[in-house]
């Protein structure tokens, strides 16, 4: 199964990007295979000018669509996710997001922010056709903390969430693949026979 990372910062280095980064670790852990998309990375012309023959972006639409799970992380700015995500999740298909798995996170200046991913993130997810959409993981800028010498400091509460999170994720693709693994052919009802 593959998972998808998807940074939606526009700055660099980011909190939301950081803890993106660890959930990929940790899921690279239980076994998982994911790939890194830096929103901020595209070409800003094409994103803003919604350029759907852009070489980069149709690459960047491919990876959505062959991606099993996509773990979107995002800084929140006025109560709301961040304007570049945004651009890209509009030039995805009205089903761009048919049956994958969807962990939203986010990062915040206060506890305030919390309900965005719920009012304004999920609506939108549900929208592209998300199979499904997990609980969402917020954390705010005191909980997440980086230096050069320790690395990523998570609060304890954050913590937890995360590895829920990752473990809800990690098991809901296994079962995936085991109901994908089991899978059979369907028999035609024309070749089915009944006695009596």
């Amino acid at each position: 199964m593959n998972i998808l990372l998807l940074a939606g910062s526009p700055s660099t280095p980011s909190r939301s990007t950081r803890l993106l980064h660890h959930v990929g670790e940790r899921l690279a852990l239980l076994g998982h295979r994911y790939v890194k998309l830096h929103v901020r990375d595209l070409p800003a012309q094409a994103l803003i000018q919604a350029d759907f023959n852009d070489p980069v972006l149709k690459t960047a639409r491919e990876q959505v669509d062959q991606a099993d799970a996509v773990v979107i992380a995002t800084p929140v700015y006025k109560a709301a996710y961040s304007g570049i995500l945004k651009a890209f999740l509009d030039l995805l298909p009205q089903d761009g997001l048919k049956g994958k798995l969807v962990l939203p996170i986010a990062t915040g200046g206060s506890q305030s922010h919390m309900l965005a991913l719920d009012y304004g993130l999920r609506p939108v997810l549900s929208a592209l056709d998300a199979r499904h959409v997990l609980p969402s993981i917020y954390a705010t800028d005191q909980q997440i903390a980086w230096s050069a010498e320790t690395g990523l400091t998570i609060d304890p509460a954050i913590a937890k969430r995360v590895s829920d999170g990752i473990e809800n994720l990690s098991s809901s693709l296994s079962a995936i693949s085991d109901v994908a693994a089991n899978d059979f052919d369907p028999i035609p009802f024309s070749a089915v026979r009944c006695s009596v």
